[in-house]
């Protein structure tokens, strides 16, 4: 095999692979979404260059993405805390299944239901990834002896740049405000907070389209530049190719030999002819006779 030959064979191979990639096979990446999640994952999504589709059916949102895209948008979701925990609101916790229920079912739908409740009203703070509020009520642990005051503990993970001093007194407040038996300056002594900061977001990298493909900026103009040297390099080959396979054709041959034959011909008539010339301009000319 010809080098030509391997060096058409091999560009022709690189643009196969190339239009596979730019054609990968679509997965699901998270399903039985509603519309606000879906919406902030395909928002975290993209400033990564990441393409996701989204669609619609009766059990939610469901969003796709390509199969090589599957990890890395994974562990991007998983660095923003998304899709964020399914939060119940008071109704739905307080929502019977049965006829009468005992103190201690209410009790439980209660506190759980006000925990939810304030983690899902600290998730509107900037920068905050996730929420955790556990609740301890007002109660009697046997008769006769004293009542155990309310106290709550809060965990709340973050997403750098946060201010830990501005934000904590923050939610102590809200915290001691939402719990009954936590309301002034005793009460707020009692909510224990702890911020813990996540790995900080990564550079984000400004992506551009370079025909079908998604690339980033930086190596978009040495993307382009490598791509135009394969596509001359394999017009070349296949134009050098064309050219050899139609010469061994008798006709174009002969066609060939005839034009090659008058270049030669014109050619050679334009030397004599300058040849000529320069000896006429080279020959002495005929002196006049002397008189006696």
């Amino acid at each position: 095999m010809s080098i030509t030959a391997r060096m058409l064979r091999m560009g022709c191979l690189l643009l196969l692979l190339a239009t596979l990639a730019a054609c990968s096979r679509m997965v699901v990446l998270q399903a039985a979404l509603n519309d606000a999640d879906a919406n902030e994952i395909i928002l975290v999504l993209n400033r990564k260059g990441i393409e996701v589709d989204k669609q619609k059916g009766k059990d939610g949102v469901t969003l796709l993405v390509k199969d090589v895209e599957l990890s890395r948008a994974t562990e991007t979701m998983n660095a923003a805390g998304l899709p964020r925990r399914s939060l119940s609101n008071l109704g739905e916790v307080f929502k019977k299944q049965g006829m009468i229920s005992s103190p201690m079912e209410e009790r439980i739908r209660y506190i759980h239901g006000l925990s939810e409740e304030l983690e899902s009203t600290m998730l509107q703070f900037d920068h905050v990834v996730s929420a955790r509020v556990h609740v301890v009520l007002p109660e009697r642990i046997a008769p006769g002896e004293p009542i155990q005051p309310s106290s709550a503990a809060v965990f709340v993970k973050y997403r750098p740049p946060l201010d830990e001093d501005a934000v904590m007194p923050r939610i102590r407040r809200l915290v001691a405000s939402s719990i009954p038996g936590l309301a002034g300056e005793d009460g707020r002594s009692k909510v224990s907070v702890v911020m813990m900061p996540g790995e900080p977001p990564t550079p984000g990298i400004e992506w551009t389209m370079l025909g079908p493909f998604t690339v980033a900026a930086a190596s978009a103009g040495g993307l382009a530049l490598t791509m135009s040297a394969l596509l001359l390099t394999t017009l070349s080959s296949l134009g050098y190719i064309g050219l050899q396979r139609a010469l061994r054709h008798p006709r174009v041959a002969r066609m060939v030999a005839e034009f090659a034959a008058r270049r030669i011909k014109k050619a050679q008539d334009k030397a004599k002819a300058q040849a000529q010339a320069q000896a006429k301009t080279q020959a002495p000319e005929p002196t006049a006779g002397r008189g006696t």
